[in-house]
């Protein structure tokens, strides 16, 4: 059995005040690709995933969309994500 998870996450430290936007893809449970917005770039961890990365950050609009992902998709559904992770008691 193949498998093939992209995964996107947004981590935030004292709400939105610092936030961090990650995505992660992965193939048979290992991860080959990365773009943090701390970085700002894709990293990859294997040689299909290094060539995946290269593609991906020589795309000017692409990377355009993944930097800004933390206002658009972080900080604009911060409301939906509090009351069941920050609020939760």
């Amino acid at each position: 059995v193949l498998q093939f998870l992209g995964k996107t996450e947004c981590h935030f430290i004292n709400g939105t005040e610092k936030v961090t936007f990650v995505d992660r893809y992965f193939y048979n449970r290992f991860e080959f690709m990365r773009f943090d917005s701390d970085v700002g770039r894709y990293e990859g961890f294997t040689p299909f995933g290094e060539c995946n990365a290269r593609q991906a950050n020589s795309d000017p609009d692409w990377m355009e969309n993944r930097r800004t992902a933390v206002d658009w998709y972080c900080r604009h559904n911060y409301r939906v994500f509090a009351p069941f992770s920050v609020e939760r008691r």
